[in-house]
């Protein structure tokens, strides 16, 4: 039987089965998600809210009616006469529900306050404190219209500091406006009510976002609680500009999880503030409670049999890949002799007899480049020491030869034409030494045999020398060779030969690829490391022709050339001259014996533009400490 019927198949008919269920489970207990009646919820009470505020401000209209039309009441507000004006209103405002009872003159200053107490009793404080400036009041008077339609606003009362929603109309006598009586209920006491009639939490927030009044919590209108509670300018300017509820993010209060709606406060068209009305995520209970465990154990028992079922495919399918994933960890591990041994006519056995042909190939394409691998390091073995042997044997008739040339220099003292010749002999043979040298230090760095002699030393000491040997070579081509920085930097444990040769073969590098007329900059600093050790840093930067990135590495193998080796010139120091390809790699060998660390930088290979490159040494100060990154 197919793998695809043994997986597909028993799956396919459960799933069917379990979508089945759950369709149905979904459409008798869950037609409607929480988070879907949560915010059905939420917009009814804000809807329950508004309703609220309507019926509040119809009290607040008949209560400021019946005050401004008691008999000889816009009278005495018209004559000034505060003591008739105080002795018509309380007893009128003292049956009154009302918190507070403001009535203001034709000028607009406030002539009598009452603010109703806990008791009932009602306190005069008419003149004590600051007077209330209230922009409704403003708008009564500026339109002097004993008919004016009611103004409504939410504003502090400084003398109890609290915050209230006050109504005023005016109040008129013989059909001119005398004053304005404004009346207002606390929102401290507004809030509770608004919560009873929507059953959810409400905050109201004033036009700068701060909320002003709260309901929520234990700690509702506290002002250290109501600062948590903050929105931003903008969205209160959304907010109140909008005709519909706008949904916010959850919060939590004493350990509570809440969501909200926030909507503008309107009442007959003044939009006053905005308003917030708040509910517990949790607050829906889930019904049917039978059905559910009913459903649960439903599924419980599907869960039950997917897990049989899923038992027993894992039996037909796991089992063989299982093998297979141990033999490919053991072949991953080196073991080429592993082999899967699955026998079966379904895509895992095919799967496992092509991964055995497979290791069966890897093996023996292994074994090939394992010959061949000898093979090379046997050539390349023959070669160092051909190379060895070569420079060793070179030695002695070249030693011979430079012998013989100085003395026909001596012999030749007058005899330009000899002595031109005796001083040709003598910079060949001393190339060829130079070529001799660096194949041994090669050979030496290749079997492990370069041991550095450390001893002080300053690198602006062995860079100035650098300098002395190209310094002919530097003024023939018109370069300019900067040492910066290294007198600063303390003398370093490391071999003073090997040093020279470093720089001698990064600076001859440069002198080599920077065109007639550019500039060598070689500069150092000190790098701090971890658990107190440094390391110094030489730089040997140029304005050459640069080196693609992809050789990057390559150039610090031995023999390695850029470019066309036949389109070289012939002197070491001349534009792009020639060499056995052996600078690089020799001062890799020797920076890695001080345990030290050499690259290069440069953003590619352009003979118009120059853009150089720069090579990084790194070196531990006391010759002894790791290399660094």
């Amino acid at each position: 039987m197919s793998i695809r019927f043994k997986v597909i198949l028993p799956y396919l008919l459960l799933t069917l089965i379990v979508a089945m269920t759950g369709a149905y489970v979904v459409t008798r207990l869950v037609a409607n998600s929480l988070g879907e009646r949560l915010s059905n919820q939420l917009l009814e009470a804000g809807r329950v809210v508004s309703g609220t505020m309507a019926r509040q401000e119809s009290r607040h209209l008949d209560s400021a009616r019946i005050v401004a039309f008691t008999d000889g009441f816009a009278d005495a507000l018209r004559d000034g006469n505060l003591e008739l004006l105080s002795m018509l209103a309380k007893p009128v405002t003292g049956g009154l529900s009302l918190d507070s009872l403001i009535i203001f003159d034709a000028r607009g200053n406030e002539t009598l306050h009452f603010i109703k107490q806990s008791d009932g009793s009602l306190l005069d404080v008419s003149g004590k404190g600051n007077a209330l400036a209230l922009s409704i009041v403003d708008d009564i008077l500026t339109e002097n219209n004993p008919n004016s339609l009611p103004k409504r606003q939410i504003a502090f009362d400084p003398v109890d500091n609290r915050y209230y929603y006050f109504t005023s109309i005016p109040v008129a006598s013989e059909g001119q406006v005398v004053g304005a009586a404004v009346v207002g209920t606390a929102l401290n006491t507004l809030v509770p009510l608004l919560e009873s009639t929507a059953a959810a939490d409400v905050i109201i927030y004033d036009s700068n976002g701060y909320a002003i009044a709260s309901t929520l919590g234990s700690q509702g209108m506290t002002g250290e609680f109501l600062e948590t509670l903050v929105i931003p300018k903008t969205l209160y300017d959304d907010v109140i500009a909008r005709d519909d509820s706008v949904s916010g993010k959850t919060f939590e209060v004493d350990g509570r999880r809440y969501s909200l709606v926030r909507g503008p406060l309107k009442v007959a068209g003044d939009r006053l503030a905005v308003f917030a009305v708040v509910l517990p995520e949790d607050f829906i209970v889930q019904a049917n409670l039978n059905s559910r465990n009913f459903y649960a154990l439903l599924y419980g028992g599907a869960m039950i049999a997917v897990v049989l079922l899923g038992y027993l495919i894992t039996r037909l399918i796991i089992n063989p890949l299982y093998q297979l994933v141990r033999t490919s960890r053991a072949i991953a591990g080196g073991d080429l002799n592993q082999r899967t041994r699955i026998k079966s006519r379904d895509e895992i056995g095919v799967l496992a007899n092509t991964f055995d042909e497979m290791t069966e190939n890897l093996q023996q394409r292994t074994l090939e480049l394992e010959r061949t691998n000898k093979l090379l390091e046997q050539m390349d073995n023959t070669k160092m020491r051909f190379i060895q042997v070569a420079a060793h044997e070179l030695r002695t008739p070249l030693t011979l030869v430079q012998g013989y040339a100085q003395m026909a220099e001596i012999k030749s003292a007058g005899n330009a034409e000899l002595e031109k010749y005796s001083r040709g002999i003598q910079e060949g043979t001393t190339r060829m030494v130079e070529i001799i040298d660096g194949m041994l230090d090669i050979s030496r760095i290749d079997n492990d045999l370069l041991e550095p002699m450390y001893t002080d030393v300053r690198l602006d000491a062995v860079a100035e020398k650098v300098r002395k040997v190209f310094q002919e070579s530097l003024e023939e081509r018109s370069l300019s060779l900067h040492i910066d920085g290294l007198s600063g930097i303390p003398a370093i444990r490391a071999d003073k030969d090997l040093l020279y040769k470093v720089l001698y073969q990064v600076i001859g590098n440069a002198v080599k690829y920077t065109p007639d007329g550019g500039k060598i900059i070689v500069g150092a600093r000190i790098l701090q490391l971890d658990r107190g050790n440094s390391e110094v840093e030489v730089t040997v930067k140029d304005t050459g022709i640069g080196i693609d990135p992809q050789f990057h590495e390559l150039v610090f193998e031995k023999f390695y050339q850029t470019g066309e080796v036949l389109l070289h010139s012939s002197g070491k120091t001349k534009f792009k001259g020639g060499g056995p390809g052996l600078g690089l790699a020799i001062a890799r060998g020797i920076v890695n014996a001080h345990r030290g660390r050499i690259w290069l930088e440069s953003p590619g290979h352009d003979e118009i533009k120059n853009p150089g490159t720069t090579v990084f040494i790194r070196l531990p100060m006391n010759g002894s400490n790791d290399a660094g990154a």
